[in-house]
């Protein structure tokens, strides 16, 4: 089955929502976090982490299932012997020395750009999930529908700065699979897209199709990202074919791979924080020193995704205390490297319930003291990635609203401290209600919420005493009811069509394991 994206063709319409936008003018999109970075270990104790995981490389190595990785591994000076390699430190040292510090990140439009660099922040909603979830639909498997309301959700929220891979559409077979998401991404958004690694075929294809509709040369597409996939290890200490196959291609063609070990203390990685952080890191390294081996400068983001199972049931736990400890290690190792950095939040929780706030803000705020520049799962995720819920997207959105506004920062200058607009014209006891500044300020100074409700208890009663999630169903259902919100090359979409077309009659491209 290949379901097709909505089309969208020339100016949209200006939606209710659009209509009842407020005064207010914020911009999400280029956030810097505020916030000095904290610790959990000491600068000794990092330091002995990181000459652990080289020591490791060194000694134990890396069981590499890709014969092409091993010999480019080999030939960049490590040590092979059948599919392990042993990569020394000098390697490493210059894999990062030539590993970019900053890459410009090209959306479909220049004010959708980003730049991926330490001290700069950004949010990814919850990604690649095989179930999606919502008060009206219920707990289902991922399809075509939903993975376009997904995109149409994450392009509405300007404090979602890049597109995720949300859902597994399931009704579209797997080896045209890649076209549909790569169009619905393409047509239904401006942001920063997202391509799976599952070969180099399909690569390949959503490579062609991003160039194409993007308007621009093999050289202009190669000299920055157009575009970013997610690398996960096999902890502990493997990298598979098609990661490995990921890691190469995406190298060559120029095009940014965020590296994210996935180890969860207790199961794929020591029990202890200390361990799980210092095997995190050293499968991180391995697969940065692959992408410099390939192309010297290839753009690359050091990752991890480090949280500990439930020793009870041996399930995966997130927004622990643990997790939030992972996340500040993480940061200590990632500012080691210079690189730009991913971390997550994410809940356990079933359910859009009081666990599931709980955990991913603790997942957040351990993301955001640690000095993460991408966070990933921030809004949406729940069962441990196994469904993504609409009204957990719009609840996580609040929430990612009111970082952003801390993180815009406030400001003290005769304005805003208003001695003469505010201070002189108000005697002791009265109020401020009516003083100048507040008349000039009163529809724009503070955050308006999307979902939360700040009326009392007498009038929320009269509303039908709702709670946040049953609000959060008419958010989303009012967003994915409109128009796509981006503008479309009526030309460039024809381009795109007959490519899927072409490339659908020839058979497409399936997944390689």
């Amino acid at each position: 089955m290949t379901t097709e994206a909505p089309k969208s063709r020339g100016r949209r319409r200006r939606s209710a929502t659009d209509a009842q936008t407020s005064k207010r003018q914020v911009n999400y999109h280029d956030l810097r976090n505020p916030f000095p970075a904290m610790t959990v270990f000491s600068d000794d104790q990092a330091a002995a982490m990181h000459d652990t995981a080289l020591r490791t490389l060194e000694e134990l190595g890396v069981k590499v299932l890709l014969p092409e990785a091993i010999d480019v591994y080999r030939k960049g000076g490590a040590r092979v012997v059948d599919d392990m390699v042993y990569i020394g430190r000098d390697m490493v040292a210059a894999a990062l020395e030539s590993a970019p510090k900053s890459i410009r990140g090209k959306a479909g439009v220049r004010e959708k750009d980003l730049t991926f660099e330490l001290g700069r922040l950004m949010f990814q909603p919850g990604a690649g999930a095989p179930h999606a979830t919502d008060l009206v639909r219920g707990r289902r498997p991922g399809s075509a529908q939903d993975y376009a309301e997904y995109t149409k959700l994450n392009q509405h929220f300007d404090v979602l700065q890049m597109l995720s891979p949300s859902v597994e559409p399931q009704d579209v077979a797997t080896n045209v699979r890649h076209y549909f998401t790569t169009k619905t991404q393409l047509t239904l958004s401006n942001k920063f897209p997202f391509v799976f690694s599952r070969g180099t075929p399909q690569v390949m294809d959503c490579f062609e199709m991003l160039r194409d509709f993007r308007g621009v040369s093999d050289a202009e597409f190669a000299s920055d990202p157009h575009c970013y996939t997610i690398i996960n290890t096999n902890s502990p200490r493997t990298l598979d074919i098609p990661m490995a196959q990921g890691l190469i291609d995406f190298a060559k063609h120029g095009q940014m791979s965020i590296v994210t070990p996935f180890t969860l203390m207790g199961a794929m990685a020591p029990i202890t924080v200390a361990g799980a952080v210092t095997l995190s890191h050293a499968e991180a390294l391995a697969a940065i020193t692959l992408t410099q081996l390939v192309r010297p400068g290839a753009p690359i983001c050091y990752g991890t995704f480090t949280s500990n199972v439930d020793m009870k049931s041996g399930a995966p736990a997130f927004g622990t205390p643990a997790h939030y400890q992972a996340s500040l290690a993480a940061g200590q190792m990632a500012r080691m490297t210079g690189l730009p950095w991913r971390s997550a939040a994410g809940s356990a929780s079933n359910v859009n319930d009081v666990q599931a706030a709980n955990e991913n803000q603790m997942g957040l705020w351990g993301c955001l003291m640690a000095g993460a520049t991408v966070t990933i799962h921030s809004a949406g995720w729940l069962e441990g990635g196994l469904s993504v819920s609409y009204e957990k997207i719009i609840t996580d959105v609040e929430v990612l609203n009111m970082i952003a506004e801390i993180c815009a920062g406030a400001q003290a200058g005769p304005d805003e401290i208003g001695f003469d607009t505010a201070l002189s014209h108000v005697d002791p006891s009265g109020h401020f209600f009516a003083a100048p500044q507040t008349m000039a300020r009163y529809n724009t100074e503070f955050y308006e919420p999307v979902v939360h409700d700040y009326a009392n208890f007498g009038t929320w009663t009269e509303r039908g005493a709702r709670d946040a999630t049953s609000r959060a169903t008419d958010v989303w259902q009012q967003i994915v009811e409109q128009d796509a919100a981006v503008t479309v090359d009526d030309a460039r979409l024809e381009t795109l069509e007959a490519f899927i077309a072409r490339r659908t009659a020839q058979g497409g491209a399936l997944p390689e394991s």
